[in-house]
């Protein structure tokens, strides 16, 4: 029987793929992967789920907030120092740092709105198939 594994690909739809790539890679430290950097889509080198950005195909503005309802969670190393770091830049905050029962955790915006939360997990002294 035919069943879905799991997510195995990210892509956010941005309105300007420059501004997003710079945020994304100097104020969240994501490496882009230059195999697939191209002028209307980047893809980060991750640990985990490839993670990527393109060029809007549909019109953003016409959306009340992008992604809605879509909850997006980026394993993070320090998330206190991401915290103070976006703060310091004027990044907007949407939840200040706290402790979940998924680790440390805080949620902010990208430039287009996206709310991103970037949490430390508490599985991370696991090997990869540890999770439960």
């Amino acid at each position: 029987m035919a069943k879905l594994l799991g997510p195995d690909f990210m892509s956010l739809q941005v309105r300007n793929l420059s501004t997003s790539r710079t945020f994304y890679t100097e104020l969240l430290g994501l490496t882009v992967d230059e195999r697939f950097d191209t002028p209307d889509f980047v893809l980060f080198d991750t640990n985990s789920i490839p993670f990527a950005l393109t060029a809007a195909r549909v019109n953003l503005d016409e959306a009340p907030q992008p992604g809605w309802g879509v909850t997006l969670w980026i394993d993070c190393d320090q998330v206190d120092e991401l915290h103070t770091k976006l703060e310091a830049a004027g990044v907007t905050i949407i939840t200040p740092p706290y402790d979940g029962p998924f680790g440390r955790a805080f949620v902010f915006a990208d430039p287009d709105g996206y709310r991103i939360t970037a949490n430390k997990n508490p599985w991370d002294r696991f090997p990869l198939g540890g999770r439960h």
